[in-house]
């Protein structure tokens, strides 16, 4: 897999996100979405299915890939399942934006969000998910979410060739589901605190870090599993740090071998998950800082205006039904939320204004969820007081 030429990071306030909204808008997308390949099954039963935007088109993502991102490239991900009263069928839709997705990847991403949103006749809750930053109801989707450089604008494509390039990921719990994330091969990468797997052409290592937990463990023969599923063929060596030199050895000699610079690599690549961990790190202090926010907005003018009404505490009767409120929350992320009586206007650009928002601020990778009155979520419940 060819590494990515640098690309520009994220650049909210230049998104072309803002396209969204009036009823001709809406009709145009109704139909649209009628003649897009890719929803002809969407939200038919319950479960997930899960699309990759590849130069504006939606493409179905490999169900044995589900839970692998490249961080070059956006997705759009449809949960579905049944209301347990009703049987009724609802939905989250979710757009997720790699660390290195172009802007016209994510914008794709958004735009065709709202559309099969439209489709599904406004039923779904919609979500924004940002790479390393994603919501919990997302994270629950799968046991393990892996981060993979590169992307279909790198020429990525589905191996079924013999050729493989190595690729060492680095498999830790964060809250409560474990990534593996790939990082750099290089041997100083590997510590003892983790596990790690080294693809290397058919073999796959499985390296046990001697201060590594037990469900970092399991969690990590979980990854290398789906990794055999697209290489049945492949053979597994497990390394347990400090119980068999051999085996140690012939793992530390195919990583320096496989750590040599090849003609593809991409140098700025090299401290990309240490700067991604740090940057995380210092919005988590920050956003544990934070007070929970609410915002009122209003076109009433018809411009539209942000205007902060209350912080701390916030409590259900702050809710208004004429209103579109935006709740910036520090452990669940920014709420949309549109009263009933909310204009068409205000209700149909939530994810632009969420998005607009965000832009300002120092934390614009939180968690976006859209929802109206109607549709109050458990994460929106847990996130106010009674």
């Amino acid at each position: 897999m060819a590494g990515l030429k640098k690309a520009k990071k994220y650049d909210w306030k230049d998104s072309n996100m803002a396209l969204f909204g009036s009823d001709t808008d809406r009709d145009v997308k109704k139909a649209s979405a009628e003649t897009e390949p890719a929803w002809k099954n969407a939200g038919k039963k319950p479960g997930l299915q899960i699309w990759r935007i590849n130069k504006f088109k939606v493409e179905p993502w490999p169900t044995t890939q589900y839970g692998q991102f490249f961080t070059g490239d956006s997705y759009i991900i449809l949960n579905t399942y049944k209301d347990k009263e009703s049987d009724k069928l609802l939905y989250d839709i979710h757009f997720w934006i790699g660390e290195k997705s172009t802007q016209d990847e994510y914008g794709t991403a958004a735009y065709k969000t709202v559309e099969l949103d439209t489709l599904l006749d406004d039923i779904p809750v919609q979500h924004r998910e940002v790479q390393a930053h994603e919501s919990e109801l997302f994270r629950s989707y799968f046991s393990t979410i892996s981060y993979l450089k590169g992307g279909a604008a790198s020429g990525f494509k589905h191996v079924e060739t013999r050729v493989y390039k190595p690729r060492l990921f680095r498999v830790f719990k964060q809250g409560k589901i474990t990534e593996a994330t790939q990082v750099k091969v290089d041997r100083s990468k590997v510590t003892s605190d983790d596990c790690f797997v080294l693809e290397n052409g058919l073999t796959i290592y499985d390296y046990r870090g001697k201060n590594a937990n037990h469900f970092e463990a399991f969690k990590g023969a979980q990854f290398i599993k789906m990794l055999k599923d697209e290489r049945p063929n492949a053979k597994l060596v497990i390394v347990q740090e400090g119980e068999d030199p051999e085996v140690e050895d012939e793992f530390n000699s195919v990583l320096d071998e496989a750590a040599k610079p090849g003609p593809d690599d991409d140098d700025d690549d090299d401290d990309d998950d240490d700067m991604q961990k740090q940057m995380k790190q210092e919005q988590e202090e920050k956003d544990r800082r934070r007070s929970p926010k609410l915002i009122r907005l209003s076109d009433a003018d018809g411009s539209l205006d942000y205007s902060v009404v209350k912080e701390g505490e916030i409590v259900r009767k702050d809710f208004r039904s004429d209103d579109v409120f935006l709740l910036d929350h520090p452990t669940h992320g920014l709420f949309v939320w549109a009263g009933q009586r909310a204009s068409k206007n205000e209700k149909a650009n939530g994810l632009s204004y969420g998005h607009k928002y965000l832009s300002t601020t120092f934390h614009p990778c939180v968690p976006i969820t859209v929802l109206t009155e109607k549709q109050e979520s458990n994460a929106f419940k847990a996130a106010i007081s009674a």
